[in-house]
């Protein structure tokens, strides 16, 4: 199969050499491939409550608006893809109940392929319950996992990762996501990584990813420091190429080599945040099959963010690729709020 050629690889941890902002962020080519992303990790069944403020202890209040939708954050990311018009792919456990079927059926729409989807005798399906607060649209989430959900390792095949050209994976099952990021790293396939809270093991898991994208509450967890600018530079130490950390309303912010950017988020009403980093996942990875440079594919992600949090669910906002190009095409609203390129230099 002809895979056309690939960037070379440098031992875990170590650094290559980056090209400049406006260049593609990975040179994506060849041909053979039956999809373009892969994704491993989580998916849920989510209980939404819609609420005037956060509880205080001793205190009752009436639900606004209640829910119940799919999620999930790599499920809801490859529907955010497909949405997108990338052939997609999701691989993952599921129990074997009714929850499951809920979980799949959007993505099963939306033309996935799901059959690497495990389902898991005796196991329940991830449910979540989020308490969404009116006004802003900040979420707050109640997760409930069972032990028994794992992804059976001798039950994956390795062509399940290489016939796609990029791979998204998880923390949500570290042993599962360490194998499929080895084999794309074999492979020469790009490994993006979702990290909401840090797992032991994830030095490991970084070592073998592309484009980290981290949320700022794992940076704070993580890092030796209580700010994205602190996260980012611990991220640059493991060799991925772009790293990222998303900071809801502030946007995102950025390491590429030696540059540091900002993403602004875009301005839009704010309905619910749930799935917003999904979303974003959905724009990166778009935007790096497409051949985007750093800055044009963290706007792209911000303004796929921005599409599913005027919606209510992980899910229901998800734009098409004919609205995000639209979008995009519009002229910007002002000056951007990026430091000129040679004042974003370190070192």
């Amino acid at each position: 199969m002809s895979r056309g050629s690939r960037r070379p690889r440098a031992p875990e941890g170590a650094d290559l050499p980056r090209p400049g902002l406006s260049e593609g962020l990975w040179p994506i080519g060849g041909t053979g491939y039956e999809l373009d992303v892969v994704g491993l990790g989580e998916n849920s069944l989510d209980r939404l409550n819609r609420i005037l403020a956060w509880p205080a202890a001793g205190q009752k209040q009436e639900i606004l608006e209640s829910t119940v939708c799919p999620g999930g954050q790599v499920a809801s990311a490859m529907l955010g893809c497909a949405r997108l018009g990338l052939r997609s792919a999701y691989l993952g456990a599921v129990g074997a109940d009714a929850a499951a079927d809920c979980v799949l059926v959007p993505l099963r729409e939306a033309g996935i392929d799901l059959s690497g989807v495990q389902r898991i005798s005796g196991a329940a399906t991830r449910q979540a319950q989020i308490l969404i607060r009116d006004g802003d649209g900040e979420r707050s989430v109640l997760a409930q996992t069972d032990p028994g959900l794992r992804v059976a390792l001798d039950r994956l095949d390795r062509r399940s990762v290489e016939k796609a050209r990029l791979l998204l994976v998880d923390t949500s099952d570290l042993e599962a996501s360490l194998w499929a990021a080895g084999v794309a790293r074999d492979a020469g396939i790009p490994v993006v990584l979702d990290a909401d809270r840090p797992v032991d093991g994830i030095e490991k898991l970084l070592g073998r990813v592309d484009f980290p994208v981290v949320s700022e509450s794992f940076t704070r967890a993580w890092a030796d420091g209580d700010s994205p600018a602190a996260g980012l530079e611990k991220l640059t130490h493991w060799g991925g190429r772009l790293a990222v950390v998303t900071c809801g309303a502030d946007g995102a912010r950025a390491a590429f080599g030696p540059h540091r950017i900002h993403a602004p988020a875009v301005s839009r009403e704010v309905r619910d945040t749930t799935g917003a980093g999904d979303a974003f996942h959905a724009g990166l990875i778009w935007a790096i099959l497409k051949g985007y440079g750093a800055r044009e594919a963290l706007d792209a992600a911000n303004a796929v963010a921005s599409f599913s949090c005027a919606a209510l669910g992980a899910q229901a906002g998800l734009p098409s690729q004919t609205q995000l190009r639209e979008f995009l095409a519009r002229p910007k609203p002002g000056p951007r709020d990026a430091m000129p390129v040679d004042e974003e230099k370190h070192g």
